[in-house]
């Protein structure tokens, strides 16, 4: 596949645009969205870029990528576009100070708590052990490493642990001591945080018709359900015909699509704009978890490296890197075969790499 300039991108079809009464549907759902408190922590919009080394080397669709790797805040990462909705509301009702929590090597908490930094507001993470790794690399460097330079307060809570009853429990020592906690799920994920992605799309599908490109296909990694929640919402009330594609980093397939669905109806509630979701549209591929949530593959060493080779960029081992090697597997087993273009979503996470440095096998110095 030959070399692509960005004016050659930008000449393309027009005939390939979006039609404008979708653009005026993404018109429509950002005044909607402006209803809703948000307070600016990302570096938006996000690039949109071709991976034609990747492409060429897999000989399928032209495959493009949407880089909230860069959205700015703690390294950047999907988790950004969720706290800006989330920590608005938390400002609103007068919060003195953020509870959430993740896995050992969370990007959500490590972007709440920078979120938390910037807007001066104390945060108490509290991490679950889902791996059972003792390695110091694992558990302090990397996220863990970043939480604390942020100032967020961290503890560990066995694997199997309901956080959701840790963080209630410490919810109500920290108002028994006269602070106002505002709790936020793991991974950002409940209606308000959803709002970020459902933003995302009309941020997506107004730079495909600035480049004029149609996409036929999204993919993403999906886990907490909160991205594809805001995915499929916002796809729905611009009337879009992408097909929206999540790669399982952790649940099996029904749950994680109940999960998802669920999610996305109340998110479409909340949202007030009058749009249903299509249980049909919720598809999630499960099949590249592996052995577990966090715990590497085989299959995502060989696409860390690859992106890393052919494009330049870094994917993380527990989330984006999982998402990559169902992309990459769909692809060569022909499952975009009637796509022309395929955009993935880089949910970042590079951070992660840091708590696995044994992982990829490389070699070190060379003499």
């Amino acid at each position: 596949m030959p070399e692509t300039s960005k004016s050659d991108i930008q000449v393309a079809s027009a005939e390939a645009a979006p039609a404008k009464d979708t653009l005026s549907l993404c018109k429509k759902l950002s005044v909607t969205l402006s209803a809703f408190p948000r307070v600016r922590l990302g570096h938006l919009p996000t690039p949109l870029e071709p991976m034609d080394r990747l492409s060429e080397h897999l000989g399928g669709p032209r495959l493009w990528i949407k880089r909230d790797d860069c959205t700015g805040l703690s390294s950047g990462g999907n988790k950004t576009r969720k706290l800006e909705y989330l920590m608005a509301d938390a400002i609103e009702k007068k919060a003195t100070c953020i509870i959430t929590q993740g896995a050992t090597q969370s990007n959500h908490a490590r972007q709440t708590a920078a979120a938390a930094a910037k807007l001066n507001l104390p945060c108490h993470v509290l991490l679950e052990d889902r791996t059972g790794y003792n390695d110091p690399q694992y558990n302090f460097n990397g996220n863990v490493l970043m939480d604390q330079l942020h100032g967020a307060s961290i503890s560990k809570r066995p694997g199997g642990a309901d956080m959701n009853a840790e963080m209630a429990v410490l919810a109500e020592k920290l108002t028994a001591q006269g602070e106002t906690p505002y709790v936020i799920p793991g991974g950002g994920s409940n209606p308000i945080g959803a709002l970020g992605y459902v933003n995302c799309v009309r941020e997506l599908v107004e730079q495909a018709d600035e480049i004029g490109v149609d996409f036929d296909t999204l993919v993403h990694a999906t886990g907490s359900s909160g991205p594809q929640a805001g995915l499929a919402v916002g796809l729905a009330a611009i009337e879009s015909d992408i097909s929206l594609l999540g790669i399982g980093v952790r649940a099996s397939q029904a749950k994680q699509e109940q999960l998802v669905f669920d999610l996305a109806e109340k998110t479409a509630s909340y949202l007030n704009a009058g749009v249903t979701i299509a249980r049909e549209n919720i598809v999630a591929n499960t099949d590249y978890v592996g052995p577990g949530y966090g715990l590497p593959t085989d299959g995502m060493r060989d696409a860390v490296k690859l992106l890393a080779r052919l494009e330049g960029l870094l994917f993380d081992p527990v989330y984006s890197g999982k998402g990559m090697h169902g992309l990459i597997d769909l692809v060569q087993k022909g499952h975009f075969a009637d796509c022309e273009n395929v955009v993935f979503l880089h949910t970042g996470g590079s951070a992660a790499l840091f708590g696995y440095p044994d992982t990829f096998g490389l070699p070190g110095y060379i003499d």
